[in-house]
């Protein structure tokens, strides 16, 4: 009987568990879109460009990571460390594959406005096919077609 009354109480107790942790996830991956956004903002301020000319939407990976993390000296020739980004960790994100993950390890994408119109195009239902404009200099978004998982710089 009291198996029984520890299994209902479980069995009650394991969807707000998971959904706080899901909520975690998210805030994790809204930390990390925000981080992006504002290390692409002061490696522009720093260098008076952006780390990538390419204004269609890409992972964060290769050159635009190299120049945020200061491993690229040609990009970043002060070795600035304007984003720090640890190896993937299951339920908080990160490097995993030389591409910046999020939590439920998708990865995360930038568009940035290489022609500096203050417009550019991005994803805003999970997919990079389908983009929209928005006014701002750098879009960050994580390519999460649930919609509860989806997090983007803009909102």
């Amino acid at each position: 009987m009291v198996i029984a009354i520890i299994g209902v109480l479980m069995s009650l107790l394991f969807p707000a568990v998971q959904g706080v942790l899901d909520a975690a996830k998210k805030a994790q991956a809204k930390n990390d879109v925000m981080q992006i956004a504002t290390a692409i903002i002061a490696f522009d301020t720093e260098y008076g460009r952006l780390p990538s000319t390419n204004s269609t939407p890409q992972q964060v990976t290769g050159p635009v990571l190299d120049a945020l993390t200061g491993t690229d000296t040609n990009l970043n020739p002060r070795r600035i460390i304007f984003l720090e980004v640890l190896n993937f960790k299951r339920g908080k994100g990160g490097i995993s594959n030389s591409i910046f993950v999020d939590p439920w390890a998708k990865p995360f994408y930038v568009a940035l406005d290489g022609n500096y119109d203050n417009q550019v195009g991005v994803s805003t239902n999970g997919t990079v096919s389908s983009t929209t404009t928005i006014m701002k200099k750098v879009g960050v978004w994580n390519e999460n077609a649930n919609s509860r998982q989806q997090v983007r710089s803009w909102d």
